[in-house]
């Protein structure tokens, strides 16, 4: 046999062996040839200028805004044209396929629109406008799709598609993410009217149940998938819970070898054949595990998500103290230029709290999560390998987290600078800014949804009318109004300011125990910010020693934020920062 890329073969043979891999390689390349035929525009995406200062991606649901008469999909590309197209680069659309649970995550087809959102050519019609990143959710498919319902009827071609256990298998070494059990019982056909029980790997639940990628075959349908998303327009594709890919008994099923092999599979194969689509990887777990899929900075993922920022910054605000926060963003160093953080505050989903293993004690992780529950909001849990549970995630609008749970009167401009001081330090992070919709457009939580939904996640997932929403962004005495603009104007300035581009230099400073601060910095096209941001409701005076910096001679600052000017003198910069108030200095 020949074999024109080797590396890929190798990977196949890692995977499964010098018997099946020839086969599957065979087949891989005349996939790679059929994707090629059909799309031969693609390959003009390259590597070059990926990303830059002037990306964020917004993330939504396809149906987050909506319009009577009208497919969701199509109204919400109509209002983000209209509103976003000058601050926003990349619209994520979180799973848009038809599904049985899980607000998307349970996929019953993963090449399919679902017709109640509307069809390909609205995802397309978003597009047009924006650059497009999907959701590959292959961990797990629907247990109404045509690939489990053909196991159940056991058919030969989906016999292996799935992860039969015996009964007496022991598994308690198995990380455990939710409190539902692991194991689902279903009836398999084994005759022409006979049944047998089988116990089926579900990770999330029992509708959401796991794929065996020790099937090449099912890696095959899984990478065709891939290949089709990038057809349709998608540049950057997320891979969901990932970190689950590989199951090994005896192991605890995360993280393994050949999980990481597979997305290295998966990284040659865009590279191949579209080296500018992206793949970013979404793995809730402690940080050095999460950022050990960058792997080489080369061979990966090109982001991931930065799961620890999210508590860290509630903890910040909640302590009026940035010292943790800033400790570990020290560490926030990146393999090449190829790789970046995904940082992003708010989610679909709720607040990881296991990403906070290993930076801050146990008893300051208790700390947030009874704040949440005095603020609103939920504590979601997982189960231990002795039995025990322990809280996993908090569940509560961002915005509403960072309330003061001893006064729920505050005036919205406070409720609006406080949280824009929290997205400010986002956005000035090195890295790709992931904004969630409810974010960026000013919401509050959702109990009630909660109370039909019975799920906890449901706080933070609202759909919205398009009129009422417009109507609230005009109201100037409105919340909505006050933070989308505000936010709106701290995109303009990231877009015009090229020490905000990933590949910029960035240097914790410790100026203030209340005051995050960081020094961005572009030396190749002489810029330069100081960024600060008060995590407190107190005002602080702070002075920065600018001589052992690369900027020790500036002597002028203009803050892009407020437009004020600022003087160094004999090396030191000297002022006064207010209440929840962002500086972001530029050296002139």
């Amino acid at each position: 046999m020949s074999v024109s890329d080797p590396q890929i073969y190798q990977d196949l043979l890692y995977l499964y062996g010098p018997k099946i891999a020839p086969l599957a390689y065979e087949r891989l390349e005349n996939l790679l040839a059929e994707f090629q035929q059909k799309n031969p525009g693609l390959a003009r995406l390259t590597t070059a200028d990926r990303v830059s200062q002037r990306d964020s991606v917004l993330i939504t649901y396809g149906d987050m805004v909506q319009e009577e008469g009208e497919a969701p999909l199509r109204t919400l590309a109509d209002f983000l044209a209209s509103h976003l197209a000058n601050n926003i680069s990349t619209v994520h659309v979180l799973p848009f396929y038809p599904y049985s649970s899980d607000d998307g995550f349970s996929v019953i087809d993963y090449q399919a629109v679902d017709p109640s959102l509307g069809e390909w050519e609205d995802v397309k019609q978003i597009g047009r406008y924006f650059r497009l990143m999907f959701d590959a959710v292959i961990n797990h498919i629907s247990a109404e799709s045509a690939w489990f319902q053909g196991f159940l009827r056991n058919d030969p071609r989906y016999r292996d598609y799935f992860i039969v256990v015996e009964p007496e298998t022991d598994l308690s070494l198995v990380f455990r993410p939710r409190t539902l059990p692991l194991l689902t019982k279903v009836e398999q056909a084994s005759g022409q009217a006979e049944k047998t029980d089988r116990l089926v790997w579900t990770t999330f639940g029992a509708d959401q149940i796991d794929l065996n990628f020790a099937s090449p075959a099912l890696l095959l349908d899984i990478l065709e998938t891939l290949l089709f998303y990038v057809g349709q327009g998608a540049e950057f594709i997320r891979l969901d819970a990932i970190a689950y890919l590989w199951k090994e008994i005896g192991t605890n099923c995360l993280h393994l070898p050949q999980t990481h092999r597979l997305i290295q599979l998966m990284r040659r194969l865009l590279d191949r054949v579209v080296p500018g689509v992206a793949l970013i990887t979404e793995t809730n777990v402690p940080h050095e595990d999460n950022v050990s899929y960058f792997g080489d900075g080369l061979n990966e993922a090109q982001m991931v998500y930065n799961f620890s920022l999210p508590p860290l910054i509630l903890h910040a605000f909640y302590s009026g103290n940035v010292m943790v926060l800033s400790r570990w963003a020290e560490t926030l160093t990146l393999p090449s230029e190829e790789a970046t953080f995904f940082n992003f505050l708010a989610s679909h989903d709720g607040i990881g709290l296991t990403p906070l293993k290993g930076i801050l004690s146990e008893s300051a992780i208790q700390a947030l999560a009874r704040r949440v529950e005095m603020l609103g909001g939920r504590v979601s849990s997982k189960s231990n390998a002795d039995g025990s549970t322990s809280p996993y995630e908090l569940n509560i609008n961002y915005l509403d987290a960072l309330g003061d749970p001893q006064n729920d009167g505050e005036e919205y401009a406070l409720i609006a600078r406080r949280f824009l001081a929290s997205q400010a330090i986002m956005l000035a992070l090195r890295g790709v800014p992931g904004i969630y919709f409810h974010s960026l457009f000013g919401s509050r939580g959702w109990p009630a949804g909660v109370q039909v939904s019975g799920q906890a996640r449901t706080i933070n997932r609202e759909k919205l009318q398009r009129s009422v929403l417009e109507e609230e962004l005009d109201d100037t005495t409105s919340l909505r109004n006050q933070i989308f603009h505000s936010y709106r104007h701290l995109l303009t300035l990231r877009q015009a300011t090229l020490a905000f581009h990933p590949k910029a230099d960035q240097q914790v400073l410790f100026v203030h125990e209340a005051v995050f601060s960081l020094l961005r910095s572009l030396p190749a096209a002489n810029s330069h910010l100081i960024c600060l941001h008060n995590v407190s409701n107190q005002t602080h005076n702070v002075s920065i020693n600018l001589t052992s910096l690369p900027i020790a001679g500036a002597a002028r600052f203009l803050d892009l934020v407020g437009d004020s000017a600022y003087q160094a003198a004999s090396g030191l910069l000297s002022l006064t920062i207010l209440p929840y108030q962002v500086l972001w200095l530029q050296c002139l």
